[in-house]
């Protein structure tokens, strides 16, 4: 599509929003106010969990979702994860567990932090960001991560 196609598109899609907008909002209301008061009963830890949290022998009781692209997952990926875009995950909900700690990662956790957070307003309350992704997985040990922590000996 040439630059002044899109830019026209643009246009046109948002005169079609605009004009759209009351009756949007009065469809959004309900989940507006689901959306406030999930963010306001939630802590802001509940969803994240650090690499170094968990034991290297627990990682096989998570089940591990890479949120990132099927290109990215097939370069590396965290072994024993699964491969659902961070897009796909609600649509995919049914194939997460809700028995199980779940954790979701992508490069760095703000896409996997969106996937969670929308898995957690559709109902599950077991699922978590690998906070700094995969990056900060490798950087901090991988699966040594907790033992590396717990052997720390302070500054």
């Amino acid at each position: 599509m040439r630059p002044n196609h899109a830019l026209k598109a643009l246009f046109i899609s948002v005169a079609m929003l605009v004009s759209a907008a009351p009756a949007f909002a009065a469809d959004v209301s309900p989940v507006s106010k689901a959306i406030e008061e999930y963010l306001d009963f939630n802590e802001y830890g509940s969803s994240l969990i650090w690499p170094e949290q968990i034991p290297a022998e627990d990682w096989k009781n998570v089940f591990v979702v890479d949120a990132r692209d099927a290109a990215q997952f097939a370069k590396e990926h965290i072994p024993g994860a699964i491969n659902i875009e961070w897009r796909q995950i609600p649509g995919r909900r049914n194939d997460i567990p809700r028995d199980k700690m779940v954790v979701i990662y992508c490069n760095s956790g703000s896409l996997s932090a969106q996937a969670v957070f929308a898995m957690r307003l559709l109902g599950w309350d077991n699922v978590k960001v690998l906070q700094d992704g995969i990056e900060g997985w490798k950087k901090k040990g991988g699966f040594e991560a907790n033992r590396r922590a717990s052997g720390a000996t302070g500054h």
